[in-house]
């Protein structure tokens, strides 16, 4: 089971003064900031920051809209022309939250993995690839694309077992495109009701705000610390912080 919304983190803090000068490392002209596999924001001295690394899987049949979504994450431009991934691609996408009990701030590195269903099906490594030391799952399916829906039972019983410590999510794409959808809100609840698991909707342009991401984000935040903490449950938050490899003078 999901965590509540808001009970580990403070929510919507990015629309709170204080957040205002750690959300400025990942912007730049009021516009998201790139960053390649081997960058992270920079710091300054007097910012008492820890970086947590995560990295997550994106699952769902071709055309659901995993790059898309990818870079929807990443604050990057959606891609004009649909063209399913050839291999493995990968997405960095930085986040700051504010811890709710404490008030510590945490930066969280997420490295997106997205594999194109052709490749996975004709190379054998490409999933276990995928899947190695990985900590969070999203699913993916497209409101405009009934099979999609239909076939996440068969992607979560393939990809998942149940002794796996992974959180999973579910994304519905092209939201925006209700006047055509193919999956209905009780389809939705009803699948919520099953298996027990949120089901986040995205859709339209990407625009400078964050507001559109924050949800998404702040819930995969939100459920890898709070599975890190049981994981952990005899060590303290700071320890256990430097046991997912963060370092505070890291990003200086």
């Amino acid at each position: 089971m999901s965590v509540p919304p808001g009970s580990i983190l403070v929510s919507d803090w990015h629309r709170c003064p204080d957040s205002r000068e750690f959300f400025s490392r990942i912007l730049h002209k009021k516009k998201r900031r790139k960053f390649g596999l081997l960058e992270a924001p920079m710091m300054p001295p007097h910012m008492n920051v820890d970086l947590v690394r995560y990295k997550v899987f994106l699952s769902g049949k071709t055309g659901v809209g995993k790059s898309a979504l990818a870079a929807r994450l990443a604050g990057l431009d959606l891609p004009r022309l649909h063209y399913e991934t050839t291999g493995i691609e990968t997405t960095v996408v930085f986040w700051p939250v504010r811890l709710k009990e404490s008030g510590r701030v945490l930066f969280f590195r997420f490295e997106l993995w997205d594999c194109g269903e052709s490749a996975i099906r004709r190379f054998d490594h490409m999933l276990p690839s995928c899947k190695e030391q990985v900590d969070a799952i999203l699913f993916l399916f497209s409101f405009i694309d009934r099979g999609s829906f239909d076939d996440l039972s068969n992607q979560i019983s393939r990809i998942t077992e149940p002794s796996d410590r992974v959180v999973n999510l579910v994304v519905g794409t092209k939201f925006d495109l209700f006047m055509h959808t193919d999956v209905t809100e009780s389809d939705v609840t009803h699948f919520q009701e099953v298996w027990g698991l949120p089901v986040f909707r995205v859709g339209g342009d990407v625009t400078a705000g964050l507001g559109e991401v924050a949800p998404l984000l702040n819930a995969l935040a939100e459920n890898l610390w709070h599975q890190d903490c049981i994981a952990a449950s005899s060590v303290s938050i700071s320890t256990q912080a430097a046991l997912r490899g963060t370092d505070s003078e890291i990003i200086v």
